[in-house]
């Protein structure tokens, strides 16, 4: 009865067109994911035992797990400790210091890139300290060492946040009983921190582990030769310097196997937390009063933020350089800025709106026809991009394009389309669950007001869901314009953007040029983060 009602009484839009906004994002989805697959499946081989048994690209496969992994156990590993310290400490600066920590999830790989170099590099902030103490300068950012420092700069903060909630959830009477047991620092890890994150660390280390595996640009700039190189980058170099396209494709293929098992595993472990009550962010510690406690904090956050901090403190002070005003004035710094706005505005539209498409649909089926397992299976289809990282992605259209178009004349339309879609997990995360409140609270009200179509957009929907439409925007934004990925196969001489410039520069030592490619990069990430949220989503984009 309650359906038949839903269905006489829609009051979103007319009935025959529910479907109309999932099918046409679901519809530009598969042709932009299901055609390039094929082509891959066409130009590669099937059968990739050839490439198992090549001594080179067995050691890249080999090269690429063990990165991964030995990236999630150092990242895992510092961020549990770190986690508890922040738990147990209240001191000034600790709201900042959380709040840096999401600046990984938007700030562009090159950009950390620049200042891993300047602080670990030959001339950098380390090799002066040594030569300062009177040691001879070393060399090590280059290879493995190199990579495994940008992923814990980048998975150590994600962990530590997420952690630092489990454990913040934990109720003020469970601490105060143990304080009354006289628990020891081990007994409260055994007994109340470790069930608190457990159900946590499976999810989170096969995110990260992924995350690391299709690492590009990291493993680009720091990898420093073949010795250092993963799958993304052996099919970048297989497609734009030995122009091998079954090579390419079936290297992509491998990688599209692997990245769907990574993404099975992680939905088959990742099990939601048991509710432990709410976050309790000022509940006392009793173990903060001890010595041991005090000193083992210590280490690990003074660990932590030597990891963390110095590179985005190089980032600025290379900005106050003098020396950097002809560079910041270079015709080719201002026309890579140019061409990173357009595609990044553009990626960004686009993904919101094939999002917000999807969504229409999806939470039509799910709250007004019961029809859950189709809506799950359209807002999966949105996310299907996980699967497929930018290079495979990317290499996939190359090759489906190549003989009937300039490819490299289409790199803008490319790189907006790859990145869009690169962007919309992030967004389906953002708006789905506001998209579906609105329908849970007022659908009601709307059908006896007789409130419809064009009037409940501009009078219900877009007052509620203008905050999380602009947080979405805004993340698109970002992830598009500090994306290496797509521009890497498709950018030449006349489609540069801000973070292929400064890759380039990083690559050719040019590091005046390059601290001004990344003082624009970064104030053009924050200047548009902050319009977006301000202006598309209100005065209180900001608010708790």
């Amino acid at each position: 009865m309650a359906a038949s009602v839903a269905r006489r009484h829609h009051p979103l839009m007319p009935l025959r067109l529910w479907w109309l906004p999932g099918s046409l994002s679901t519809g530009t989805i598969l042709l932009l994911t299901a055609a390039p697959i094929t082509a891959l499946l066409v130009q590669g081989s099937a059968d990739l035992s050839p490439l198992l048994r090549d001594t080179y690209l067995r050691h890249v496969i080999w090269f690429s797990f063990y990165q991964a992994a030995l990236s999630t156990l150092l990242s895992l590993g510092l961020a549990l400790p770190l986690a508890q310290a922040l738990s147990r400490r209240r001191f000034p600066g600790r709201t900042l210091l959380l709040r840096l920590f999401g600046l990984t999830l938007v700030l562009p790989v090159i950009l950390v890139v620049f200042g891993l170099v300047a602080v670990h590099g030959r001339q950098g902030w380390s090799n002066r300290l040594l030569e300062w103490l009177g040691v001879e300068p070393v060399s090590y950012l280059y290879g493995l060492t190199g990579i495994l420092l940008a992923h814990v700069f980048f998975n150590m903060p994600l962990a530590a946040r997420i952690l630092l909630q489990s454990i913040e959830a934990i109720p003020a009477s469970q601490w105060r009983l143990a304080s009354q047991l006289g628990f020891n620092s081990r007994q409260l890890f055994r007994w109340l921190v470790w069930p608190a994150v457990r159900a946590a660390l499976p999810g989170l280390a096969s995110l990260i582990f992924m995350l690391c595996f299709t690492s590009f640009a990291t493993v680009m700039a720091l990898g420093g030769g073949p010795k250092s190189t993963t799958l993304e980058v052996a099919i970048y170099q297989a497609l734009r310097y030995d122009f091998d396209l079954p090579l390419a494709g079936s290297l992509a293929l491998l990688q599209l196997l692997f990245c769907g098992a990574f993404l099975w595993l992680q939905y088959r472990v990742s099990k939601p937390p048991a509710f432990r009550g709410e976050a309790q962010p000022c509940c006392p510690r009793h173990d903060a009063r001890w010595w041991h406690t005090r000193l083992t904090d210590t280490l690990v956050m003074t660990l932590a933020l030597s990891i963390f901090l110095p590179p985005l403190l190089a980032i600025v002070t290379a900005g106050l350089n003098p020396q950097l005003l002809p560079a910041l004035v270079s015709a080719r710094l201002w026309s890579a800025l140019s061409q990173s706005m357009v595609i990044a505005i553009g990626a960004g539209l686009l993904s919101v709106l094939l999002t917000t498409g999807l969504l229409l649909t999806s939470r039509h089926l799910k709250l007004r026809e019961g029809r859950r397992r189709l809506a799950g299976g359209l807002e999966a289809g949105g996310s299907v991009i996980l699967v497929l990282p930018a290079v495979v992605l990317s290499t996939g259209l190359f090759i489906l394009l190549r003989g009937v178009a300039d490819v490299f004349a289409l790199g803008p339309l490319l790189v907006i389309l790859v990145n869009a879609l690169m962007a919309m997990p992030y967004g389906l995360r953002t708006l789905q669950q506001p998209m579906e409140q609105v329908v849970l609270r007022y659908d009601r009200l709307c059908a006896s007001l007789n409130v419809r179509a064009l009037d409940r957009a501009r009078l219900v929907e877009w007052p509620l869901l203008r905050r999380p439409l602009a947080l979405a925007l805004a993340l698109a934004v970002m992830l598009s314009l500090g994306d290496l990925s797509a521009i890497a196969l498709f950018g030449n001489q006349h489609l540069q953007t801000l973070p292929w410039l400064l890759y380039q520069q990083l690559g050719s030592y040019q590091m005046t040029e390059a601290a001004a490619t990344a003082l624009v990069l970064l104030t053009l990430n924050l200047a548009l983060f902050l319009l977006i949220e301000g202006v598309l989503g209100g005065k209180h984009a900001h608010a708790d």
